[in-house]
């Protein structure tokens, strides 16, 4: 029995699947030289064959069974080139989407684990497998996750969870940092590690680095004219009350539209953009650090590499080009 089973969709992302086949492979060339087994796998869809994919790629596959037995290995969804609510749902409501999610759901109920990246989690939450649980997928399409399991934790910020036989992660290229938790939980850190040194893989821990505050609204107009009054407000933010007077609506309608479009309250929003600018003058200028906290509305450097720990993972210093740092 195979440890993974890469489950591929017509229209999956060429590049998700790719990774997958290249992280493996780099696995089970490096995992003698480290005295571990070798990973194996397969490739399987639901009518076999060679499977379409983004790009005008194709990956051959082995037919799913109509009822595939119960296996110890992880099943891996990679993301779909689907990039709204509508037309992941419209995706999914397909023959062999359905028969894929039905699949998923039986090999979970006999004790098996999945894992999926981008618009896939959406398959998962299709067979009714994140419920309860904290999961991640490309950040523009969480507040839609969010609405359809409002009794999950949709952490955004994140750029893979885990959760219980359930592992997420975010957009399309977080499907590298997926596979090498997989290879972590499943054959060790060393062979993890080794892959990612030998494909050049910057394992990270979140998102939020890569999220522009303007593209959360998704085409949401009030949330782009927020964004807007943000940004040239700033060093001083207007507050939540002056925001919501200048809108004429009470602070909870307003947190109500930002919510809808983004997934985060109104302060979190602010709060985005102000640490958006943040980032955008660290790599791009060479004010210290304490200039582009005074550039952005805190009083001290602090406060600002508390909050970008905390949202991206790393310090300010640390999205400073390298030949800045090393200068």
């Amino acid at each position: 029995m195979p440890d993974f089973t890469v489950v591929v969709l017509s229209g999956s992302f060429a590049a998700g699947v790719a990774i997958t086949l290249d992280v493996l492979g780099a696995a089970a060339s490096l995992a003698p030289g480290l005295k571990l087994p070798r990973p194996t796998w397969r490739v399987m869809s639901v009518q076999g064959g060679l499977v379409p994919l983004t790009g005008g790629l194709h990956v051959d596959t082995d037919c799913m069974p109509a009822k595939p037995r119960a296996d110890a290995s992880t099943w891996i969804i990679p993301g779909l080139a689907m990039n709204t609510p509508a037309a992941v749902a419209n995706r999914l409501a397909a023959s062999d989407a359905r028969q894929a999610t039905d699949a998923v759901r039986r090999h979970v109920a006999h004790g098996g684990h999945v894992a999926a990246s981008c618009s896939g989690v959406f398959l998962l939450q299709a067979a009714g497998l994140v419920q309860q649980r904290r999961v991640t997928t490309c950040w523009w399409l969480a507040p839609e996750l969010h609405r359809l399991e409002p009794g999950s934790t949709v952490d955004a910020d994140r750029m893979v969870c885990a959760d219980g036989p359930v592992h997420t992660a975010g957009a399309a290229m977080a499907h590298s940092d997926l596979m090498l938790h997989l290879l972590r939980i499943r054959f060790g850190s060393a062979l993890a590690e080794a892959v990612s040194r030998t494909l050049l893989i910057d394992a990270r821990q979140a998102q939020a680095p890569f999220v522009v505050p303007a593209m959360k609204a998704n085409g949401n107009e009030l949330v782009s004219r927020l964004t807007r009054r943000i940004e040239s407000a700033l060093p001083t933010p207007p507050s939540v009350t002056e925001l919501a007077s200048e809108f004429a609506m009470s602070e909870r309608t307003l947190a109500r539209h930002v919510r809808a479009a983004t997934g985060h309250g109104t302060l979190a929003l602010v709060q985005g953009v102000r640490l958006n600018r943040a980032r955008t003058l660290i790599e791009t200028t060479r004010l210290s650090i304490e200039q582009v906290a005074a550039e952005v509305g805190y009083e001290d450097a602090t406060a600002l590499r508390r909050l970008m720990r905390k949202t991206a993972g790393a310090t300010p210093s640390q999205f400073r080009p390298a030949l800045d740092r090393s200068a």
